[in-house]
């Protein structure tokens, strides 16, 4: 059984540094965490929560503390990057058919490398077909399952049952009912998993 669940978006910002430093992280505390994409964006359309657009000021807050933190963390980036995505659907389609394949925690990975590093925007078909093809998959056969009514109904699945256990945004992480949101609360989250409380 997995630590907790890393509820995560690709088109989420701050889900960066936690999907780049993630491994490390498990590796260094002997943690286990599952990778849970689901829509960030419907969540917070329901909310009527749009964070950034519009905003300079906030946005310009948001890059440079993405780039503190990744100094922090010794994570590369080039920022700021395209943003807002424009299919973030399709990208976590993509990434929960991989959860199930496989590859799909080196699929994000990789997509994210694209965007923040290479400044390719992540919700277009040819970073998810690069970031596929990095992971040594067929670009044009994925896509198309990633597209089918079954993916798209569990990625929507996956969305509602993030709803059900609180998750508002990304990255959250979600153990024995208590949601931690936000990059800077996943040690918490383990301390909540191991003792009951943070400490």
């Amino acid at each position: 059984m997995p630590d907790f669940d890393f509820w995560y978006s690709i088109g989420s910002t701050y889900s960066f540094l936690t999907a780049m430093r993630l491994d490390e992280w498990c590796e260094e505390h002997d943690a286990s965490v599952a990778w849970r994409p689901f829509n960030v964006r419907s969540v917070m359309s329901e909310q009527r929560n749009i964070p950034f657009a519009g905003k300079p000021v906030k946005s310009a807050y948001m890059w440079r503390d993405i780039e503190r933190r990744a100094a922090k963390y010794h994570i590369h980036a080039k920022l700021p990057a395209p943003y807002p995505i424009s299919d973030l659907v399709l990208a976590n389609q993509v990434a929960l058919l991989g959860m199930g394949d496989g590859w799909g925690k080196a699929f994000t990975q990789a997509l994210y490398r694209i965007w923040f590093e290479e400044k390719v925007e992540a919700g277009s078909e040819s970073a998810i077909s690069e970031a596929l093809h990095r992971c040594q998959q067929d670009p044009r056969m994925i896509l198309a399952r990633a597209r089918s009514p079954d993916t798209v109904a569990a990625l929507e699945a996956e969305t509602e049952q993030a709803i059900k256990l609180g998750v508002f945004g990304a990255p959250s992480f979600v153990v024995q009912g208590e949601v931690f949101w936000g990059d800077d609360r996943l040690d918490d989250a383990l301390s909540w998993a191991r003792v009951g409380h943070v400490v």
